[in-house]
């Protein structure tokens, strides 16, 4: 695998500051989205169930963006100690393609598939 260029790691440093401020507003928008549904609200027991379904669901959305996050600024923290693009579990390099596509993956397409069978 090749090694990143100067080009494509100022590239990816970009993309992964625009997805982490893209990431920090998610949740900043769905803080209120995700808080526990009022019992004494003065609302029929149907609407109820939606609105709970709705938090749970949004509840959901929160711990996926958060997971990304973190993600994200693991990726910013490789890129610090130029360790950016090395997959964690074999120490391969990560190739190009992949880390324009998802540029907070800390693993290569093989250990990911890996990973996705176990």
């Amino acid at each position: 695998m090749v090694e990143l260029t100067a080009e494509q790691l100022q590239d990816l440093h970009d993309r992964l500051v625009v997805l982490q401020n893209e990431l920090a507003c998610l949740l900043a928008d769905s803080s209120a989205s995700s808080q526990p549904v009022a019992l004494d609200a003065p609302i029929g027991r149907l609407s109820r169930m939606d609105a709970m379904q709705q938090q749970a669901m949004a509840k959901a959305n929160r711990a996926g963006h958060q997971q990304r996050l973190a993600q994200v600024e693991s990726a910013l923290q490789m890129l610090k100690q130029e360790r950016y693009g090395e997959c964690r579990r074999c120490e391969e390099l990560i190739g190009y393609p992949r880390l324009k596509a998802r540029p907070e993956t800390p693993f290569c397409l093989d250990c990911q598939q890996q990973n996705e069978k176990s």
